[in-house]
Order: C-alpha cells, then structure tokens, then sequence
C-alpha cells in the first residue's frame, strides 16, 4: 500500500476520543470569535487527567483545523485549563504554529487570543449571512474576478440580459488602478445594459474575504502592502457607494458551492483539486457563512512525520493530499517516473494519461487518492454540517477521477455516513461564476 503510515485525521480523532473516555474524559468546547458578533464552535473531549502531552497535540490540531476552515481571531475555550499555556506558545509570532498566527494577523488585523471561560461564558453560534437564491428578483449585476479573465452578468429577476468576458492580467501588475478600472469597466457595460438600474452587486473573487474585503489575494500579488492596505481591501466596499446599492463578495470557491446548490439543495461543500486544494460551503439555509475554508491548510494526516508542505512549512495538510501535488507526491513510490523538467500540471497529465491507459502502477496511486479523499470528507463532516460534497477539478478528470471517486465513496460506507458525492451536472457548469454571484 502506497503511504502504509498514513493516519487519516477522522480515524485519530475517533482514536483519540475513545482512548479518553476509556480512561475519563472531560468536555472539551472551543469557540472562535471569526467576525464581530460571529462565531463558530466545537465540541469534543479530552483525557480528565495525565496525558498532558496527548491532550495538547490533539488541541493544537484542532486549533489549526478551525482556524483554517472558519477563520478567526479568539478562541473561547472551556475544559481546556490545561492546553492554553501550550496553544498559546505554539501560535504565536515566533511559536511553532508562527506562520498560522502570522498570516491570520494580517487577515484579522488583530492577534490571536486564547481565554479560558466558564460553560455559561461559552459565546453561542451565530452566522449573520443571508440567504441566497437562483432566483433573486430585481436588477442584479454579478462579477467574478478571475486570474486571467473578468466575467460580468447583469439579470433581471433572475433572467439574464447580458453576459461579458474580458481578458485581464492582474496578477502581473502592481497599481491598483488597473484592477479598479477593469471592475468599474465591467461593471459599467452590465449597468448600460440594465438602463442604469442596479439594485444588487454580488462580486465572486479568488482570495480571502472579511467583511467583503479582499484581505490576501493572489490576484494583488504584484500591489505593494501599503497600496493593499489603502486601496485594495476597500476596493469592492467603495463600490457600494459608486453605483448606490449593496454590494456582497464572496470567495470563488463559496461562490461555486453556491451554484451547485442551487441545483442540489444547501448543506453542500464544494471540493476542487487543481493547483491547490480549493474548497466553499453552503448551510442548511442557503447561506455562504463567510467561513474561511481554506482547507488547503488543515490538518488531514495525523501521521507527524507525513509530506511538508512548502508554504505553511506544515506536515500532512490538506494540499499534500488532494491536489496535483499529491499525484506527484505518490508517483515514485508507485514507481512511475516522472521528468522533473516537467511542470506540476504537465506531470499530472502523465498520471492521468497511464490511468487512462489502465497501468496499474496509476491505478494504485488513484485508488489511494480516493482513500484520501474518503477520510478526509469524514473529518470535513464533523467541521460541517454536510449532506453533499461536490467534486471538482483537474485532478477529478478522467479514468483516474472516476478510480478516485469510486474508492472515496466505498471509504465513507464503510464508515457508515450518508454523505453524499455528486459531481457538478451540466446546469451547475452553466451557471458560471458571474450569475451566481449575481444572486448573492
């Protein structure tokens, strides 16, 4: 078996909690402050006494885990006396966990905090979002800001009027003014079409989103961090004022979860495997909750000596295991060699071309692809509140997709979950990024 030291994080977890209550657990309840009023909590357990060190790794991995699938600044523990001096050493600017308390610094503006409460102190769940609707009524303009091209839809209760695409290349330049006026640009020609009437802006964008403001971006990666500061985290705020309605952003990847639920009902993640892990979710009600779910960064192999990631300098997270980098990872051990003069994207092609050939060395590989992507949509079910989780990406095409997929599903009935994969249907693909947005 490829990976034979692999250990999935819903079966540590599962081995974790069973260990405690063997020996005398106590709850254990982690909330995170994520936005003004907004927080998001956890409930599990811990080993009521001893097993300090058991007890610490366990909650630092929880820490990391919410962290990146929520967002946020301050966590509300209770129960959890005993880990906080080490959770609070570990994120830290110069702790273990520095690049997490770093990067969540400059999203949140403010430092991360750790406070022991009381039960009754414990903040209560809460989510500010409205409901969407494919069918939103009045003059809705959406946008979606994508790496290489902007794509603007203007509709009328819910028909569409107009449709644009335009290439652009934000990624290479560093005034902010380029990227203004290409949004003000396609903006425009929606709102010419509309008659002059807006009475909704919805805006679909790579990166991270905090009160619909661009916090980190790969599309401002050229713009200086003052300019960033200045003009780029009000850059689509600003826009409520210039066209005199409200304007929502999301993260593209909410936004695509979004369109599949219009067709597949809420309570939806959307997973895609490209370049990175990408990843958006969809409540019960039809709401994208401003979660963070960069699930590229959470923990998803408990094994402490698995593949590091190069970014977050972190073992056994999400990217590593389902993404283009995890079929490069796999490959020599499967015995496929593959030229390193090659690019990410051009290796994968020659994966996918020998399962797609039946070689069984492919066929290996994908099979533990699919075991991946089994536990780890366990362990995603226990972060959210899940019925579906929709299959995306590169990394989803062709024979080995299907191999993927297969074993994912067989994986999750073993475990005895209902949930669901479902791949995008052809509605859900032609409702593209822009209308959906427009619907937010």
């Amino acid at each position: 078996m490829l990976d034979k030291n692999y250990y999935p994080m819903y079966l540590y977890q599962k081995d974790f909690l069973e260990n405690a209550k063997d020996k005398g657990a106590k709850p254990f309840v982690l909330v995170l402050e994520r936005a003004e009023g907004e927080y998001e909590r956890y409930d599990t357990y811990l080993y009521a006494e001893g097993h300090e060190q058991e007890n610490l790794r366990y909650a630092k991995k929880l820490v990391k885990t919410m962290i990146w699938a929520y967002g946020g600044y301050k966590f509300h523990l209770y129960g959890g006396e005993g880990v906080v001096a080490g959770l609070r050493e570990a994120y830290s600017s110069n702790g273990e966990r520095a690049f997490d308390y770093n990067f969540m610094q400059n999203v949140y503006l403010r430092p991360m905090e750790f406070v022991c409460v009381s039960e009754n102190e414990l903040p209560l769940s809460t989510c500010k979002a409205e409901p969407s609707s494919a069918k939103a009524g009045g003059y809705r303009i959406g946008f979606d800001a994508g790496g290489s091209d902007r794509k603007v839809t203007a509709c009328i209760d819910g028909k569409v009027v107009y449709e644009k695409e335009t290439i652009w290349f934000p990624k290479l330049n560093s005034d902010p003014n380029y990227h203004l006026e290409g949004i003000i640009d396609s903006i425009d020609n929606a709102l010419k079409a509309l008659g002059g009437r807006v009475d909704a802006l919805g805006v679909s964008t790579a990166g991270i989103v905090v009160d619909n403001e661009v916090r980190v971006s790969s599309l401002f990666r050229k713009v200086s961090q003052k300019e960033q500061n200045e003009f780029v985290r009000p850059i689509y705020k600003n826009l409520a004022k210039r066209y005199n309605c409200p304007v929502k952003v999301a993260n593209d990847g909410d936004v695509a979860a979004l369109a599949g639920a219009f067709t597949e009902g809420g309570e939806i993640l959307g997973i895609a495997m490209g370049t990175s892990l990408a990843a958006g979710y969809v409540d019960s009600e039809m709401r994208i909750r401003g979660c963070l779910n960069e699930l590229a960064f959470v923990p998803v192999d408990a094994n402490e000596n698995s593949a590091i990631d190069e970014w977050s300098g972190d073992a056994g997270v999400g990217v590593m295991y389902h993404s283009q980098d995890a079929v490069i990872k796999l490959a020599p051990e499967a015995g496929i060699e593959l030229d390193e003069a090659l690019s990410p994207a051009e290796k994968l092609k020659v994966v996918q071309a020998l399962a797609n050939d039946g070689d069984s060395r492919a066929t290996e590989l994908y099979e533990r692809m699919g075991d991946y992507f089994g536990y780890t949509l366990l362990w995603f079910a226990c972060l959210y509140n899940i019925k579906k989780a929709i299959f995306l990406g590169r990394v989803a095409s062709g024979r080995g997709g299907e191999i993927l997929l297969s074993r994912a599903r067989s994986i999750i009935s073993q475990e005895g979950s209902s949930l669901e994969i479902v791949l995008p249907d052809e509605m859900s693909r032609r409702l593209g990024q822009s209308f959906t947005a427009a619907s937010l």
